[in-house]
């Protein structure tokens, strides 16, 4: 008899959906590569940085340090979002997420 062993199947809490066009708030807005807003709204909608890694097929550290470079960005532009919470705001004021992409 032989045995097949399957893989876990990663579930991807990922948008597949490209993120809508950025919104013209009159605030300015850092230059987020494809990946880093990858990373971004992934954990935004995850909530596990693990997850994502998992999704996206890079280490837990790759993600962190997206993260961090997100963040650095925004502070460049003189809009700090040092938590979870801010990076939240920060995307949904840029356009990169709705709030009915949430649930």
């Amino acid at each position: 008899m032989t045995h097949t062993v399957t893989p876990p199947r990663v579930t991807s809490c990922i948008p597949r959906s490209p993120a809508p066009e950025r919104a013209t708030t009159g605030r300015p807005a850092p230059r987020l590569s494809a990946r880093e807003l990858e990373v971004l709204l992934g954990w935004l909608a995850c909530d596990s940085k693990e997850t994502v890694a998992a999704t996206l097929y890079v280490s837990l550290g790759t993600v962190n340090t997206h993260l961090s470079r997100i963040r650095d960005k925004y502070s460049m532009v003189g809009r700090p979002a040092p938590t979870k919470a801010a990076l939240l705001a920060r995307a949904l004021q840029d356009g990169f997420l709705t709030i009915d992409e949430l649930s």
